[in-house]
């Protein structure tokens, strides 16, 4: 490519899913000259949407392999301007759809760098009849497999730089939380992956949150959301058990496809850490869940599969410098990540830790569940060294007190006409579930 004379052309894709859409893209780009193609990295598809269900290496071998295509590098962000002064192109070919939407700042910046050099935006109008967000839903409603969504966490956490979780309890929680997502100025926000709570698990079945529900039965909770939903799965492990059984059911959440498990480092009678000093709880010595931890990590089949450390020492009054401590040594004991609870109103002491934290030379993920500190933003916990934000209980917590409400509404008038209103249309709820 040291010939001057021959005239670049550059494509950007995430070629994720290859339609004719592409294909015809491509076909135009070719008739002008020599095809680069900008294959798009996670990180760049994360910065807007849902990352891809395919690797960038998978990618960009597809692309590679089309006949159109002359050569292939990866576009390290949404912008293509760094990639445009690399090899400054005479053409930037693009579907017509970036003429509106979260993609209109791109072209413009596009057309502002091509100026530089006489280059020039060729816009393909957009082929009728097929949309990637269509065949998106298409896959979605097809679902996932086990090892696909079991990686999918760390993928996202590699491409976004952090995780926003929200708890599920159910299939219909489940969906709520695979589908819903708002636009913004810079693309559609959403929830990336699910947690698994044991509160709200048992809450929903009537118990108590002592561990009285059995594994047999949180695992027909994870059957129920992993046949619907195609999103990552974080699984509150309570105290996890003895460690022998703790490492049987490392084993049956990584056959299920769960990315996550997060254990507490608290022994006896599990009671809810938020109670904290006013119900009797006591914490685990740091040699004994170390070994937990150990027997868990043994048994894992990959390194795909997560152990996380939840330390309860800011819970339990026991101050700063023993969580610090405890994460050190959970860390060394080979854990894949540090959750660090607080039962505090104001972010202070997390926001410590997490300062502190920054300094590990042999830090990993760290994970937060700002339930009762939750004037706190995503951004700040995320600029403090955060990876991991779990909304841990809010769905089922807003959905009790409106059936409440329901119930004596109905049972006050002696009919349901006054609660239509702040209900779902029929059609809707016939219609809310694929396939119904």
């Amino acid at each position: 490519m040291n010939n001057q004379s021959v005239v670049k052309v550059y494509v950007g894709m995430s070629a994720d899913i290859i339609h004719p859409g592409h294909l015809n893209i491509l076909k135009e780009a070719k008739k002008l000259g020599h095809v680069v193609v900008g294959v798009l990295t996670d990180k760049a598809i994360a910065s807007y949407k849902r990352i891809p269900y395919m690797t960038y290496e998978q990618r960009k071998s597809i692309i590679e392999n089309l006949k159109n295509v002359d050569e292939v590098i990866p576009q390290e962000t949404l912008d293509y301007v760094e990639n445009l002064k690399k090899i400054k192109p005479q053409y930037v070919v693009h579907g017509d759809d970036w003429l509106t939407g979260v993609q209109q700042n791109v072209r413009k910046r596009v057309v502002e760098a091509l100026a530089e050099w006489g280059g020039k935006v060729i816009d393909v109008p957009y082929t009728q009849g097929i949309s990637s967000t269509m065949l998106n839903e298409a896959a979605k409603q097809i679902g996932t497999t086990p090892d696909v969504r079991k990686k999918q966490f760390n993928r996202i956490l590699a491409a976004q730089g952090f995780v926003r979780v929200m708890e599920a309890h159910s299939g219909l929680s489940g969906l709520i939380v695979e589908k819903t997502k708002i636009k913004t100025d810079t693309g559609y926000r959403e929830f990336d992956a699910m947690w698994l709570s044991s509160l709200t698990d048992s809450t929903t079945k009537g118990k108590p949150d002592i561990e009285a529900v059995d594994l047999t039965s949180r695992l027909n909770t994870i059957n129920d959301i992993v046949e619907v939903t195609t999103k990552p799965i974080i699984y509150d492990g309570d105290t996890g058990g003895k460690p022998e059984h703790f490492a049987f059911t490392v084993k049956t959440l990584e056959r299920l496809g769960v990315s996550a498990v997060i254990i507490e480092d608290k022994i006896g009678l599990k009671r809810n850490s938020l109670f904290g000093t006013e119900a009797e709880q006591q914490q685990d010595t740091i040699e004994e869940f170390c070994h937990k931890l150990k027997t868990g990590l043994a048994s894992r089949l990959t390194e795909d599969f997560m152990i996380i450390a939840r330390i309860e020492s800011l819970i339990l009054d026991r101050g700063l410098d023993d969580a610090l401590e405890r994460a050190s040594k959970y860390l060394e004991a080979g854990a894949s990540g540090i959750m660090i609870h607080s039962r505090s109103k104001e972010p202070t002491e997390i926001l410590e830790f997490c300062k502190a934290y920054n300094k590990f030379p042999h830090k990993k993920t760290l994970v937060v569940v700002p339930t009762t500190y939750n004037s706190v933003t995503e951004k700040e916990l995320v600029d403090a060294g955060v990876h991991v934000i779990i909304y841990a209980n809010q769905l089922l917590r807003s959905a009790y007190p409106s059936m409440v409400k329901t119930a004596e509404t109905i049972l006050q008038n002696g009919r349901s006409l006054e609660v239509d209103k702040s209900l779902m249309d029929i059609k809707q709820i016939l219609t809310l579930i694929p396939g119904a």
